[in-house]
């Protein structure tokens, strides 16, 4: 109706009639602007570096890692292609899944367990294994060094026994060389766990035990989360034929997880080489990569020369909660 009557009556009072701003008139005059979205930063990779680093995340051999396992991994051989957001970011834009980071287990009163060092502090736990036999199940057992997530022992068995118990963790301090009053070993309170025959076994080794609260999982996380490291890998079977084909699986799985998994808890490092000492040179030889890398593109490190994560030096299972002065006035003005 402004437009056919405008030269008429005027656009002012056909705008003023008709409830119409006369800017929003004059607007839809104008012919539509182009989007034209954000520039590129200029230190950002390119379209083929780009490219290069999807075609990496696709391997088979990358397919089911995180980047944050990726870069760790590649920084050990010697190669650095982008950061960890970075591969994020490019995943993102190809609107594939990406591993999501998962929050850290709550920390409790008790028990408050210490590892400085291999060998000091081990977690052990037994999972069931399905079988494919209808109410068929194998127990597998797995002892965990805390410090380095190294698996010191591990067994797959037609039941859950405390003589099988036993064995395994004899098996496991006469191969770790566990002396008098070294160890401190922790557990639930599975019936295993709290058996007559392992409490005098370790008694008899010198090893102190100790055990979660009753209903209480996250006091015995580091095993849980080996478990679920276990379940959780794409080639877990539903089921299992002989018990031949857990303990054969485990076997491989353990060799992995040893040797050749790279674990967020320390320091993207293989748990082999927390447990015998070989970290320092890997650690060492990473921050040398990533220097190259910054001294071929500087542009690329907005915050400078990048650092590489230390290996945590205490690792605790219920980690003390100090009180600060602050809090105590705090919980005292809310009383």
């Amino acid at each position: 109706m402004i437009q056919n009557h405008q030269h008429d009556l005027g656009v002012r009072p056909l705008c003023l009639a008709l409830g119409e701003p006369r800017s929003s008139w004059y607007r839809s005059l104008q012919p539509p602007k182009e989007a034209t979205g954000h520039p590129r930063p200029h230190r950002s990779l390119s379209d083929e570096e780009r490219r290069y680093v999807l075609s990496v995340l696709h391997t088979e051999r990358f397919c089911d890692s995180a980047p944050a396992e990726i870069v760790s991994t590649l920084l050990d051989e010697g190669a650095y292609l982008c950061s960890e957001r970075t591969m994020y970011r490019i995943l993102e834009e190809q609107k594939e899944d990406v591993p999501r980071r998962q929050a850290l287990p709550r920390s409790f009163a008790r028990p408050e367990l210490l590892a400085t060092r291999p060998n000091e502090l081990w977690s052990w736990d037994i999972t069931k294994l399905k079988g494919s036999k209808r109410l068929l199940y194998y127990y597998l057992y797995h002892i965990m060094d805390v410090f380095s997530r190294y698996t010191v022992g591990w067994m797959v068995a037609y039941r859950e026994s405390d003589d099988l118990a036993e064995d395994l963790i004899a098996e496991a301090c006469l191969r770790q060389e566990i002396g008098q009053d070294q160890l401190t070993l922790h557990a639930d309170r599975g019936s295993s766990m709290r058996s007559n025959k392992v409490a005098e076994l370790l008694d008899g080794l010198g090893v102190t035990k100790t055990h979660s609260r009753p209903h209480v999982s996250n006091d015995n996380p580091y095993s849980e989360s080996g478990f679920k490291t276990l379940k959780y890998r794409p080639d877990f079977p539903d089921t299992f034929g002989p018990i031949e084909e857990a303990r054969v699986f485990c076997q491989q799985f353990f060799h992995w997880a040893n040797n050749e998994h790279r674990h967020s808890g320390i320091a993207m490092l293989t748990p082999a080489s927390v447990h015998y000492a070989t970290y320092p040179d890997i650690i060492s030889a990473r921050r040398t990569t990533l220097h190259v890398a910054y001294a071929a593109h500087p542009e690329r490190f907005v915050r400078g020369i990048p650092t590489v994560e230390d290996l945590p030096l205490q690792v605790w299972i219920n980690k003390p909660i100090i009180a600060t002065d602050a809090t105590i006035k705090l919980l005292s003005s809310n009383h």
